[in-house]
Formats: C-alpha cells, sequence, structure tokens
C-alpha cells in the first residue's frame, strides 16, 4: 500500500511507493486509475490475493485459466491490474493468465449435468452454475473414485449410455455432438483427452 506523505507545499498528501515490482504496480495503477476491490489496499495485494488462490483452484473441477476466466476477478480493473502484476511478481501463472484473457483456455468438468455444446458458457450460465455447456470430445477423470456414476443422455432425456463405477482409478467417456446432456456423480474431474 503506498505510504502518504505530506508536502511541503500544502497541497496533499504524495503517495510514496515502495521500491521493487510491488510499487511499480500499485504506481501504474494510480497512474492509470485503476479501480482496486474496497478488499484489497492496493493493486499489488490483489495480484497476490489471486495468484496465492491459482494453485489450488483445480479443486472446484476448474482448471486455474478457466478459474481466472469464470471468477469475475479479470472485470473492472483487474485484468489490467492481473496483466500488469503477474508477470513481475508471479511469472509461472502468466500462462494460464494469458489463456483466460484470451478465452481460449481448457476447461475442466467436476459433478454436475451439463449441457452438450461448443458455446462458451454465458456470464448468467456461470454465476448460477447451471445449464452450463460442455463440448461433444473425449474425456477422463483420473484418481481413487468410490460409487462414480456418469450417465449421457438424449436432448428428450433418454438414456444413451451410463455407468456405475464402484471402484476405479481412471474412466474415459466420449460424448457425442448429439448428445442432449452429461452428468457426473461422485467422480473426479473430467478433462479433455487430448
Amino acid at each position: 500500500m503506498p505510504v502518504l506523505v505530506q508536502l511541503g507545499d500544502g497541497f496533499g498528501p504524495e503517495p510514496v511507493y515502495p521500491a521493487g515490482p510491488e510499487g511499480d504496480i500499485d504506481r501504474t495503477a494510480d497512474d492509470e486509475g485503476w479501480i482496486v476491490d474496497e478488499l484489497y489496499g492496493s493493486a499489488s495485494e490483489f495480484v497476490k490475493d489471486i495468484c496465492d488462490s491459482l494453485p489450488t483452484s483445480g479443486v472446484g473441477g476448474t482448471s486455474r485459466s478457466q478459474w481466472l476466466a469464470e471468477s469475475g476477478d479479470l472485470d473492472s480493473s483487474g485484468e489490467a491490474m492481473l496483466l500488469a502484476g503477474v508477470p513481475k511478481l508471479y511469472p509461472k501463472w502468466t500462462s494460464a493468465l494469458k489463456e483466460a484473457v484470451s478465452g481460449d483456455y481448457e476447461r475442466w468438468f467436476g459433478d454436475g449435468t451439463y449441457v452438450v455444446s461448443t458455446k462458451a458458457p454465458s456470464d448468467d450460465q456461470i454465476a448460477e452454475g447451471e445449464g452450463l455447456p460442455i463440448p461433444p470430445g473425449t474425456y477422463q477423470a483420473s484418481g481413487w473414485m468410490e460409487d462414480c456414476y456418469w450417465e449421457r443422455t438424449s436432448e428428450g432425456g433418454e438414456i444413451i449410455d451410463n455407468q456405475l463405477a464402484t471402484s476405479a482409478l481412471s474412466i474415459t467417456v466420449t460424448i457425442a455432438p448429439s448428445d442432449g446432456q452429461f452428468t457426473s456423480e461422485r467422480c473426479a474431474v473430467w478433462k479433455p483427452v487430448k
């Protein structure tokens, strides 16, 4: 956070920024008029918090880039602050940020029911968490799974294929373009097979 000092001319305090990348980012944020969320004291604190959250963001069924793109943290001045701060403070997350900003990132899927569609999710779908699309393709869930149930259905709701795996380490499913929905319960995260 910038330190305020009183100038001798009486026109008000002039911010003083600490030396280093944090100070550079905070100075740039002030110069550019970027708005920092009230939860944070500075742009560098915002960048730090977001990057500290990235290592575990895949736990909820999303890739790191997907989490960034769908979290709302790129809204308002967030994108500019992250683009300025991540390469300087947390360079290992730069590629995840660039993918999120471009919209070209790998999407992962946790438990839930998804509509089979090639369209990207809308902001309303992301906010509600319902009716999210899953593109056709082959997906694999890996890790220890007990009582993992998955189901592919037609647009009319008829079951096309399903399985209950009482114990599994890896399951692969191919979702066809003609499928209506895909449902997963108690399974690991589904990731596209390349």
